[in-house]
């Protein structure tokens, strides 16, 4: 769902490939038959998009944290068991790792009746922990924070290790790319601290519009990015003292290039700002678990949220200047990165099932 679990993915990959291993990237949704890969993903796109309500009435259904019963994912999982098990053996796979609840559901319903072979272990992308990744049958869990890890751990009897999120060098190191940006933002708005608004690659985001203004207003540059939602893009373009790019390659030099990232969902993009140095805040954020993430977020330190229009020129103006409060948002931030999760995937491979 969205790019941030294929961007996990991808970066899992590399360094797997980049130490010699063989590596099969899957999506589960294109596993399940009859297209309902293809029917979920789109009604989750178009309720991000148009109908957030309804996204949040599902997560309070079936994913929110809590010990009343919900609805599992897994019956829907389980109609790509026996296409992820012929892939494992046909591949002959040391190990899975799942990077997306669903599939997390899966490798431990497998596992757990021994129609899986290898070990299976579920990096969670998210900051917020929700029901639908746990499952007792995985042999490991692979989490960004240490209260998630102790989340888990509260849910499920397997071992839980915290690494930190996986984000591709590039936004560690100096972006080339972050001088040319620069030049750009200044030719548009001579003087504005350029300021990033990211709805994500659907471009789902509440009232942006509304939020460019009043940037713009309070003398910011508006950087938005809109995804592959090119119905957002064209309206936003037309907004005066709005810079909308087409779809971004090069987001570690646009990272850098920006003073703060305004984000709704606590995704990849935040945490690819956070290694790049750029500080965070949370407003207006998208339902269920996104909230949640932006929530958390905010409660490890590592970014700021704003409930309104006023907290976030707030914010903003103490994370755009230089100086002690913006250095030390950063360091929180960096902070996040503290393993790799490619290791601990190699280490299971090689250790005696259980």
């Amino acid at each position: 769902m969205g790019a941030g679990h294929d961007t996990v993915a991808g970066e899992l990959a590399r360094r797997a490939r980049e130490q010699g291993h063989d590596v099969v990237v899957v999506d589960l949704l294109r596993l399940l038959p009859h297209g309902l890969g293809t029917g979920l993903r789109l009604f989750y796109r178009s309720s991000v998009r148009h109908f957030p309500w309804v996204y949040a009435a599902l997560y309070a259904a079936l994913l929110r944290p809590g010990p009343r019963y919900r609805p599992s994912g897994l019956p829907l999982a389980r109609l790509a068991g026996r296409r992820l098990t012929e892939l494992t053996e046909r591949t002959d796979a040391d190990v899975v790792v799942p990077v997306f609840h669903l599939a997390a559901q899966l490798t431990g319903h497998l596992r757990a009746r021994g129609r899986l072979g290898p070990p299976s272990a579920v990096f969670m992308t998210d900051f917020a922990v929700h029901r639908q990744w746990l499952h007792s049958g995985n042999d490991l869990y692979l989490c960004l924070t240490d209260d998630a890890a102790r989340d888990v751990g509260r849910s499920v009897p397997v071992p839980v290790e915290t690494t930190g999120p996986v984000v591709a060098p590039g936004f560690f190191a100096p972006a080339p790319g972050a001088g040319p940006w620069r030049r750009r933002f200044e030719r548009y708005a001579p003087g504005r601290p350029p300021v990033v608004l990211s709805a994500g690659a659907w471009g789902a985001a509440s009232e942006l519009d509304r939020t460019a203004r009043l940037l713009t207003g309070a003398g910011f540059l508006p950087v938005v990015l809109c995804g592959s939602n090119e119905r957002l893009r064209a309206r936003l373009a037309g907004l005066p003292g709005t810079f909308v790019p087409d779809w971004v390659t090069d987001m570690p030099g646009l990272l850098r290039a920006s003073r703060v990232l305004i984000d709704n969902a606590a995704g990849q993009t935040a945490v690819q700002a956070l290694a790049c140095g750029t500080p965070v805040v949370g407003y207006r954020p998208l339902p269920g678990h996104g909230a949640e993430g932006v929530r958390r977020m905010a409660a490890l330190g590592v970014s700021e949220t704003a409930t309104d229009a006023d907290a976030l020129l707030g914010a903003l103006r103490r994370l755009s200047v230089d100086g002690p409060y913006r250095y030390r948002r950063i360091a929180r931030g960096r902070q996040l990165f503290r393993g790799d999760v490619l290791d601990r995937v190699s280490a299971l491979a090689g250790a005696p099932s259980v």
